[in-house]
């Protein structure tokens, strides 16, 4: 492909690589370092005039400081004069502060938007947005893609009885995700209604739907603390569950989730590899990865020739 020019900020290496020989394409050189005061300092190293740049960056680990680097990263190649510039940003930071939920709380998320649109990126993509509504927060173009292709056809491969599933929300708010994936594999769906006294702090669990002598599959778009998902098992194993299976687009298991996870009587934790699970699955051995470089590199390869990218709403690419 003539004219693109593909970088990686240090989040998220691997994916990068993955996608980069998806595409056929060298990584662009780029040095990213900080000073002994911990500024971020980013040299480009190669011509980016008029090219078509993707700058792959996940919302994980280090979160502001990755932040940060992105920014710098696509003003650098802005004021490089390159003719576009996509910030591919598998899981968006700040993506759960997108609304008020109480007085004087921020909108973080609106704020991130505003960031990448001030530093000079022309177009976003980034995969299962904790709230669709974050696409309007900029007035530039986001591609939101869905990992559910892919979850779809790892259910059909992994999980021997799947036509005797039920598909199960840990919450209200993913009710329109589960419905969706329970009318692909035509099973039925539950929901857990759970009410919080504050964050991260789950008070107490309502079941709506019959899971007796099935396999129950939670489906959700992120767990961090996994406090709700683990709370939610043991709901669906009480009310009768032959196997529990958790499928999460992103995984950032932060605190005690690890250990939450092994104690939890999950047959398997699924995650895609928006965030790098190298060192989780080394503490875990109940978490498997699906791959979905495939996907962000099919969208970046039909942005960049003006193709339509709703195919992969509903596939996923071979």
């Amino acid at each position: 492909m003539p004219n693109i020019v593909l970088f990686s900020g240090s989040s998220h290496q691997d994916l990068s690589q993955r996608v980069a020989d998806r595409l056929g394409l060298e990584l662009g050189k780029v040095v990213t370092k900080k000073f002994s005061n911990q500024e971020t300092s980013v040299e480009i190293g190669e011509s980016v005039r008029g090219e078509d740049v993707y700058i792959i960056q996940s919302g994980c680990g280090e979160i502001n400081d990755n932040l940060m680097e992105l920014l710098i990263m696509i003003n650098a190649c802005k004021i490089a004069s390159s003719s576009r510039v996509t910030a591919v940003i598998p899981c968006f930071p700040y993506a759960r502060q997108d609304k008020k939920d109480k007085s004087r709380a921020p909108i973080s998320a609106k704020l991130v938007a505003n960031m990448l649109s001030v530093a000079g990126a022309d177009h976003i993509i980034t995969m299962d947005l904790h709230a669709s509504q974050i696409q309007g927060f900029f007035d530039i173009p986001v591609d939101n893609l869905y990992a559910e292709p892919a979850v779809l056809q790892w259910i059909r491969e992994n999980i021997s009885e799947w036509k005797n599933c039920i598909i199960v929300s840990p919450d209200a708010g993913g009710a329109k995700r589960v419905t969706s994936i329970a009318d692909r594999l035509n099973v039925e769906f539950a929901l857990i209604h759970k009410e919080r006294k504050k964050a991260n702090e789950v008070d107490r669990m309502v079941l709506v739907g019959d899971v007796k002598g099935r396999v129950a599959i939670l489906v959700d778009d992120m767990a961090d603390t996994c406090g709700t998902i683990c709370y939610a098992a043991d709901k669906l194993l009480s009310a009768g569950a032959n196997k529990v299976y958790a499928i999460l687009t992103h995984g950032i298991f932060s605190g005690p989730a690890i250990s939450r996870i092994n104690n939890a009587a999950f047959e398997a934790v699924v995650v895609t590899n928006t965030i790098p699970q190298e060192d989780k699955m080394k503490h875990c051995t109940k978490i498997q990865v699906i791959d979905i470089s495939m996907i962000l590199a099919e969208a970046i390869r039909r942005t960049h020739n003006g193709e339509s990218v709703s195919y992969l709403f509903s596939h996923v690419p071979l």
